[in-house]
C-alpha cells in the first residue's frame, strides 16, 4: 500500500486571520469609543464646568455645587430660565396635540394626495431658521394695528408651535403607518363614537411616535435662538436669547452650565424610563 504524503492547509492556500481579526476588533472598538467621546465631549465639558468653583473656564478650582443652588439667585437669568421653560412647554403640549390630530387627518387621505400634503408640512423643516424667523416677524407686524402688544411670549410661543409642528408629525405618521389600516373603522362599527376612538384606540397604539415627537419637539424649542431672537418682544428673553446678551462678558454665569447640564439629565432620564416601560409593554404583550 502506497503512503501519500498529506497535504497541509496551508498549501492549500488556507491563511489564518485570527490576529488580524482580533487586531480588527481591538480597532473598532476604539473607533467606536473615539466617535463617542467626540460626540459627548461638548455635553461633559458643559457638566465639568456646573462643579467648577472658577468662574474662569480656563482653570479648574475646586468640586462646588453651589451654582445649582444659586441657579435663580441672578434675577434676569432666572427669568430667562422660567421664560424658556413657559415657552417650550406650552408649544410643546399644543404641538403635540395638533400634530398628532393633523397626522391621523393626514393618514386617512389616499396615498398621493398624502404626498401632496407632506410635502407643505417638510418646508418649514428645510426652510432657514434665519428666513422663517423673518417672516414670522413680518406676519406678527402686520397684527400690530389690531393686537398693539402681541410681541412677546405669545409670538414667541406661536413661532415655537410652527416650527416644532412639523417634527411632531413626522414621527407620528411612521407609526400611523405600522398600525392596522382597518382599526379605526372596526372601532366606529362596534358603536363608539369618533373622538372616543381616536383616544381608546388609535392613540394607544402610536403613543411611541406620539412621545418621540414631543420630545424632538421640546428639544428644538429650548435650545432655539435665531427664530426666538426675531419674535421676541422687549423683555422677554429666553435662555439662548440671554446667552447671546451675555456674550460680550468674559465669562458666562456657571449657573448656565448647572441648568443646561440638569436638562440633559432630565432628558436622559425620561428617555430611558420610557424605554424601560415600552420594554416591559413589550414583554407583558408577549406573555399574552
Amino acid at each position: 500500500m502506497t503512503n501519500y504524503p498529506v497535504a497541509t492547509l496551508e498549501e492549500y492556500g488556507y491563511k489564518d486571520y485570527g490576529k488580524l481579526k482580533k487586531v480588527y476588533k481591538i480597532a473598532s472598538r476604539v473607533l467606536v469609543g473615539i466617535i463617542v467621546f467626540m460626540l459627548y465631549i461638548s455635553i461633559i465639558m458643559l457638566a465639568l464646568q456646573s462643579f467648577n468653583s472658577s468662574t474662569n473656564v480656563q482653570s479648574f478650582g475646586t468640586f462646588t455645587l453651589k451654582w445649582y443652588f444659586n441657579m435663580f439667585e441672578l434675577r434676569s437669568l432666572a427669568s430667562a430660565i422660567r421664560n424658556t421653560l413657559v415657552t417650550s412647554l406650552v408649544a410643546t403640549l399644543l404641538a403635540t396635540i395638533l400634530g398628532t390630530l393633523i397626522a391621523v387627518g393626514i393618514y386617512s387621505f389616499e396615498k398621493k394626495r398624502r404626498q401632496q400634503i407632506m410635502l407643505f408640512n417638510n418646508i418649514p423643516l428645510l426652510n432657514a431658521d434665519i428666513v422663517t424667523g423673518i417672516s414670522l416677524m413680518l406676519v406678527f407686524s402686520l397684527l400690530l394695528p389690531i393686537f398693539p402688544y402681541i410681541f412677546g411670549p405669545t409670538t414667541m410661543i406661536l413661532a415655537h408651535l410652527f416650527f416644532t409642528l412639523p417634527y411632531v408629525i413626522l414621527s407620528v405618521l411612521p407609526k400611523l403607518k405600522e398600525t392596522d389600516p382597518n382599526l379605526m373603522d372596526a372601532a366606529l362599527d362596534l358603536g363608539v363614537k369618533p373622538f372616543k376612538a381616536l383616544h381608546k384606540v388609535i392613540v394607544p397604539a402610536i403613543t411611541a411616535g406620539i412621545f418621540s415627537g414631543m420630545l424632538l419637539a421640546f428639544t428644538m424649542s429650548v435650545d432655539d435662538f435665531v427664530i426666538s431672537y426675531f419674535t421676541t418682544g422687549n423683555g422677554f428673553d429666553n435662555l439662548s436669547i440671554w446667552v447671546y446678551g451675555s456674550i460680550g462678558r468674559r465669562n458666562l454665569n456657571p449657573s448656565v452650565y448647572a441648568f443646561s447640564t440638569l436638562l440633559t439629565l432630565v432628558t436622559l432620564g425620561i428617555l430611558l424610563t420610557y424605554q424601560q416601560i415600552m420594554q416591559k409593554g413589550k414583554k407583558k404583550n408577549e406573555k399574552i
